[in-house]
């Protein structure tokens, strides 16, 4: 089925059906704010751009820059900024079951990660349900229960998150090495909260 453009987010997105996504969502605090602000305006012209039905070589120039600052993000948040929460083993533990609770119903993972401050998720969505549902889910769920835990409130995730429409094979084995690896170039060793399959330690065992 042809890709249907779809503008939320920070980049123009395209949703297909049996596709495969990357998707990375972070804590609220996890960026600093001149980058989220740099995002947002790169964000705002695209977006202006297309509802004005204009297609201009500066914006492709535009989306470059915003593609750099997508990669800058990645950077920063491997630095671990902010509160860090799934440093805390019992977050870290919410955010896997909500990525893991509805496996193989409402969506195929393929690949995951959960870092201190963000995580990773390769995965395909499975009869009509839509990659926004499901991320919105993942999110809802986790930041209930984790500041229920925290006895915290206010927002737990930043509102928009990072996704890529995979395309090719060499692209999402490439992908997925990235999430696999992605604990140990951050510098934190044995870290569990990673893989292609999940395994959850019996009740006895949980912190």
């Amino acid at each position: 089925m042809t890709p249907v453009m779809r503008s939320r987010g920070y980049l123009p997105h395209l949703e297909a059906e049996l596709a495969i996504y990357f998707v990375t969502f972070r804590l609220a605090d996890s960026l600093p704010r001149d980058l989220l602000a740099q995002l947002q305006k790169e964000r705002l012209v695209l977006e202006g751009a297309r509802r004005a039905g204009t297609q201009r070589a500066g914006d492709r120039v535009r989306q470059e820059k915003l593609r750099a600052l997508l990669r800058k993000a990645e950077r920063w948040l491997d630095c671990g900024l902010g509160h860090c929460y799934m440093r805390d083993p019992r977050i870290a533990r919410i955010v896997a079951d909500a990525l893991w609770h509805f496996e193989g119903a409402r969506y195929r993972v393929r690949a995951w990660c959960v870092m201190p401050n963000h995580a990773h998720v390769v995965f395909s969505p499975l009869g009509g349900h839509t990659l926004e549902a499901i991320v919105h889910s993942w999110k809802s769920f986790s930041a209930l229960a984790a500041n229920r835990l925290l006895r915290r409130s206010g927002g737990f995730w930043q509102r928009e998150y990072f996704d890529h429409l995979i395309r090719h094979e060499a692209s999402l084995q490439r992908i997925v090495r990235y999430v696999e690896e992605n604990p140990e170039k951050a510098g934190l060793r044995n870290w569990p909260w990673v893989g292609r399959e999940y395994f959850v330690a019996p009740a006895s065992s949980r912190h």
